[in-house]
Formats: structure tokens, sequence, C-alpha cells
């Protein structure tokens, strides 16, 4: 596979909390533990994986000790959190752990389907499912999952990417089932609609019928997808009971929910590449590479190129990856042996940001180039090459300088990467009655399907339009 936008399975070697994380997530014994969430919670508030949005975490504790109050472990302490991650996922932690992604509250309409994902998690807690689960993993998978975010780890990666097919057989029917009862018990008791539980069911259901039919993703999220078919009775039973324990007192909600879903970061534009401002960054990949200032970058399905803003005639420099060796390799018998190359000579040795590397001189045989390069970088199972020429217009020290400076930038990406690089924000609007999903799509940022995306997000998938004087959530 030669391709900088494909999304791979990576072991990230200097990733934010690997030791911690993938401690708990490989050593089964550890994943009942109590402290799991606390280390979990301390390794992504240290590297930056929470939302950094003061107001979005005050709100999702509002909506999380209401609930609590009406819980059997009223008193006790539970942490909410909202991550930095654009997966449609909520977990909990046997120590009252729960987190919910901001790509989960981009999906929904209302304080109260908010309310009825948390409860759900809390109702985990409450029945102790991580405990009683009869799969031993599925703790670890959510660990996984949530190491894979801090971490772009590969190890962990592979563990999450077991969720969508052990969600039915992790916490199980049973346990999911309860896990709702609770919930809606906990909604109608501190004053929200048990109903919304069932309603943020089938909005998200709606997206992983979206990402499976239309975009070929698998589900991510364990709480609501493979325990409940379309009009699953059970599910509506145990909502049903709890409406009768719905206090007499209507309460408001804690705060306007669409004044804060409007600005919210949506989606992961890096996820397939992404440049800005002369840094190319991958968050698939979790790689960053910044040219050189003033160079032009562009990025196709097959690499990353950088021209000079003279053009090729003055240099350029392009980044490929490649699969890794099939036997044990430095970085410069990887030219020879793998690559087959007998032209490359006064090669150095080195490491690049904790990654093994090799830079070369490319003996030029002919065209007009002055000076050619290759630089061979080892990262987490895959080999990056990046190459470079100075034409006959541009100068060969400045161009050593430029290329050796565009190798040593490569490194893994980090949260705050993603923060530059992530841009998209949530906007909300009151449609108009000439407003139409294919319209709004086309002055939206998102790139992949856009009107299937805002039908979704707006909980009118698959062939709703927007009624006038709706809140309607675009992406800008």
């Amino acid at each position: 596979m030669n391709t900088v936008t494909a999304i791979i399975r990576i072991v990230s070697r200097n990733a934010f909390a690997i030791a911690a994380v993938a401690a708990l997530c490989i050593n089964a014994t550890l994943v009942h533990a109590a402290g799991d969430g606390e280390k979990m919670y301390n390794e992504l508030r240290e590297s930056g994986g929470l939302y950094a949005d003061e107001a979005w975490q005050e709100y999702v504790i509002e909506i999380g000790e209401r609930l609590l109050a009406a819980t059997p472990h009223a008193g006790q302490t539970y942490t909410f959190s909202v991550l930095d991650s654009s997966d449609v996922q909520a977990m909990a932690t046997a120590d009252a752990y729960v987190f919910v992604s901001r790509g989960i509250v981009a999906y929904l309409k209302n304080e109260d389907e908010l309310a009825g994902i948390i409860g759900h998690e809390i109702g985990h807690v409450v029945g102790r499912h991580i405990h009683r689960s009869k799969s031993t993993q599925t703790m670890g998978t959510l660990l996984g999952w949530l190491g894979a975010l801090a971490t772009g780890s590969g190890s962990m990666i592979d563990l999450s990417n077991t969720l969508a097919a052990t969600a039915a057989a992790g916490y199980g029917r049973e346990h999911e089932l309860e896990a709702d009862a609770y919930g809606a018990e906990f909604l109608a008791k501190a004053g929200y609609d048990p109903l919304a539980m069932i309603d943020a069911i089938y909005v998200l259901k709606d997206h992983e019928l979206f990402a499976k039919n239309i975009r070929n993703q698998p589900t991510v999220y364990h709480g609501l997808f493979g325990s409940h078919p379309r009009n699953d009775k059970r599910l509506h039973d145990v909502v049903a009971k709890a409406q009768p324990l719905a206090t007499s007192e209507t309460r408001e909600p804690e705060r306007d929910f669409w004044e804060m879903v409007d600005g919210l970061v949506y989606g992961d534009e890096a996820s397939t590449g992404l440049i800005k401002d002369g840094v190319y960054y991958h968050s698939g990949l979790r790689i960053v590479i910044k040219f050189p200032d003033t160079w032009v970058v562009t990025n196709t399905p097959a690499e990353v190129l950088g021209r000079s803003p003279n053009g090729s005639k003055d240099a350029s420099i392009t980044a490929q990856r490649q699969e890794a060796p099939k036997s044990d390799q430095t970085p410069e018998e990887y030219i020879s042996q793998t690559l087959k190359r007998d032209d490359v000579s006064s090669g150095e040795a080195l490491t690049v940001n904790g990654y093994e590397a090799y830079i070369g001189e490319i003996t030029v045989a002919g065209g007009d180039a002055q000076k050619r390069k290759i630089a061979i970088i080892y990262k987490d199972g895959g080999v990056y090459v990046l190459k470079g020429e100075v034409g006959p217009n541009g100068d060969p020290a400045v161009f050593d300088q430029s290329f050796r400076e565009t190798v040593e930038s490569f490194r893994a990406m980090t949260f705050e990467d993603l923060k530059v690089a992530n841009n998209q924000r949530v906007k909300v609007i009151v449609a108009s009655p000439e407003d139409t999903f294919a319209e709004l799509a086309q002055r939206s940022s998102i790139k992949a399907y856009p009107e299937e995306t805002l039908r979704v997000i707006n909980g009118m998938h698959p062939r709703g339009e927007p009624r006038a004087g709706d809140n309607i959530k675009i992406v800008q």
C-alpha cells in the first residue's frame, strides 16, 4: 500500500500515555481494578485528550451530577468528562469515570438525549456490568479505544478495532437493556424525559446505518447499536416502566443545548491528510511534516509534494509511505534490499524525533537536476520515503538545508496538532422555508457525503428536510 491517505494501524513509540494505558489494556488482570479510570483520565488530561472547552466540561458535569443524585450512588464520587474525539463514543469505567466524546454530542438534538447517553453509562457502573461481564476483554477493549485516542498506538488500535465485533458479546444484550432501564429511571427521577433514551438510540442508530452502508465504516459505540434492533419491544418496555417515576415538578435544562452546540468542533479534517500553512497533518497515520516556509505544498492519494516558490526547476521534496520490509533491515539497507537502488551514497544514519532514519545522496545520472537526495524514516510499522531534488535554477546548499530540515521535522502527531489542524465547527441556524439539505450542503465544509451527513447530525436520515423555524446544525 503506497498511500499517505490510507488509515493504518500504527504503534506510536513516543506516545503520551503508552506505558500506563497499554499496561491496563494488555494485562487482563488489571482491567477490572479500581483506579483504571483515574489513570486514564489523568493521562488524557495531561496529554490534551480532553475537549478544551471549559463550558462543555462543566455542562456534562452538571448533567451527570443531576442524574447521579437520582441513583443509588447519590453522594458517591463520579467524574464526567468530554473527550476531544470525533468518534461517536461514550464509556464508563468501574471506578465511575464517565466519558462522552464531542463526536457523539454532534448527533444529539437536546439535553435530554445527552442525559440519556450519560445515564446509560452510569447504569453500567451502577449495575456493575464491567465486573459482571462474561467477556473479560470488554473493558480492555474500551481501554484500548481510549488508549488509541490518546496515543495512536497500533496495539491499542488493534484492540479498539475489535469493539464493533464484540459489542453484543461484551456487556451483552441483557446488560445493555439493564443499563437502558437504569438510564431511563435516572432520567425520569432527574426531571428529564425518559423517552429521550429511545430518541438518542435511534438518532445514533441512524448514524450507525449511515456509517456502515454509505461510508463503509464499523460501528464503534458499544452502548446502543448491536444490542438494539429497530422497534425493539424490550427497549420500549423498560423505558415505559420508568415513565411513572417522573417527577411532578418540571425541571428546566441545565443550559441551552443549542447555544452550547453552536461552535462545537466537528469531525477530524486531518483523518485523510490536511495541509495547513505548509505543514502536512495526517491523524490516521499520526504524522506531521513541515515543509520549508513559502513552499507550495499539495497532496494526492499517493504522496505529499512540496515545491519551492519558483517551482520544480528550483527545488522539490516528496513524501510517500511504503510498507515495512519483510525482513529485518536498517533504513540504509531498506534502500538497497527493498527499493533495489544502487545509486545512493554518502549516507548518514540518524534518529529523527525518536525514529530510526537515514539520509543519502542519489547519483544524478540524467536530467537537469543538480542534486538529488533520499531519506528513509521508520515509524510504527511503516516506512516513510522522502525524496528531493534541486533543479537548474536552484541553490544546492539551500536545498541541502531545506531537505534536512524537512526530514527532521517529521514527528508523531499530538493533540495540540489536532487542534490546529481541525477547525471545522458546528453552526446552528434557524431554517428558512426555502432551505434544503442539498442547498445547505453546498455551504458546508464537509467533504464526503455532505448532504447525507447533515441529515444524520440533524436526526433526519435518510430523507428528511429542514422545516422552517427549526434549529438546524450545519458545518463550516
